[in-house]
């Protein structure tokens, strides 16, 4: 054996001493969507090596849909998936324990062509409005509740509501078939990019409507029975997301290494959906946000009803996991 291949066999000798064999690790299975915008944050924790870290083994389950996800983790076929918390509140409240860890509180945004006379929300009186989504959707009724309380403006009866996938109500904008679209925030993202400019953001609809601190709507939801029987891993896995965050706040590196899994047109596109996606990364998570969450929770139980949350018109106790916080 000559000496670049002896080298090579200590350096493999010596990584491995170093960390866990994958296979000794306990393995964390998520379910993601192939494009989804949770993959950057799971992507920069194997890349950092926040997994090995934390002493578990990530691994990642592509599926074709939100409901896909949703279906994966009843079925126990996954450990964890990406979805929002009101859904996570209803299925406890049914008696299913599920369990939720923050991911983001990026939303997303009431977006209009850069010449376009509206200004404020006061001036969708009569117009066409897309809305990502069905007429549950919880940025729907956040803008509702705004426009009817600060304008007296009832959007459902004054102006032209059309409810479609996020990429056709960009489309339709750009071709002049709306006047403005209400979409998630990397399509919203996208418009920007585009020269598109927004009316109001959905945070700002929550703080006009009474909200103190930003609420992340979107997180890592597991059964709880899944959490009492591996705390470890568990508190490995939030300690691996915490940190990657941190990376994705500060590191223009980390976003460089992510723009092959961004699908980023452009460099426009891509900057401007890592600057909204940092804008969501939670500061802080703890019992100011546990609290927000749970008003914000009755507001769209109030305002969405049965329809929206079930039996649960307030945020059932352990929605949210109690033992994280930072």
């Amino acid at each position: 054996m000559n000496f670049w291949k002896r080298l090579a066999v200590l350096a493999a000798l010596l990584l491995a001493l170093a960390s866990p064999a994958a296979a000794e690790r306990p393995l964390l299975t998520i379910g993601v969507l192939k494009f989804g915008t949770a993959s950057w944050e799971l992507d920069t924790i194997r890349a950092n090596r926040l997994d090995e870290e934390g002493g578990f083994a990530l691994k990642l389950v592509e599926l074709a849909s939100n409901q896909a996800t949703q279906v994966a983790l009843q079925a126990k076929a996954v450990d964890m998936i990406v979805t929002d918390y009101l859904w996570v509140a209803r299925q406890r409240a049914a008696g299913e324990t599920l369990s939720f860890l923050p991911h983001s509180s990026a939303v997303g945004a009431l977006m209009v062509p850069a010449s376009s006379p509206i200004r404020d929300v006061a001036d969708l009186r009569g117009k066409r409005i897309g809305v990502a989504g069905t007429p549950l959707d919880k940025s729907w009724l956040l803008l509702k509740a705004y426009a009817r309380e600060r304008h007296g403006l009832d959007l459902d009866a004054e102006s032209r509501p059309a409810f479609a996938a996020p990429p056709l109500l960009n489309q339709k904008l750009a071709s002049g078939e709306m006047d403005a679209v209400l979409n998630f925030w990397p399509y919203a993202a996208r418009l920007e990019a585009q020269g598109m400019r927004a009316v109001i953001g959905v945070d700002e609809l929550m703080r006009g409507l009474g909200a103190k601190v930003a609420v992340p709507a979107v997180g890592f939801t597991f059964r709880e029975e899944w959490a009492k029987a591996n705390p470890t891993l568990l508190a490995g896995f939030a300690a691996a997301s915490e940190k990657a965050k941190r990376i994705l706040a500060t590191s223009d590196a980390a976003w460089e290494r992510l723009r092959p899994i961004m699908q980023a047109e452009d460099d426009t596109t891509w900057a401007r959906l890592r600057d909204r996606y940092r804008a969501g990364i939670p500061a802080h998570w703890g019992d100011a946000e546990r609290a927000e969450g749970a008003k914000l929770y009755a507001l769209l139980a109030k305002l969405g009803g049965r329809e929206l949350v079930g039996d649960a018109p307030t945020l059932p106790d352990g929605t949210f996991w109690p033992n994280v916080r930072y």
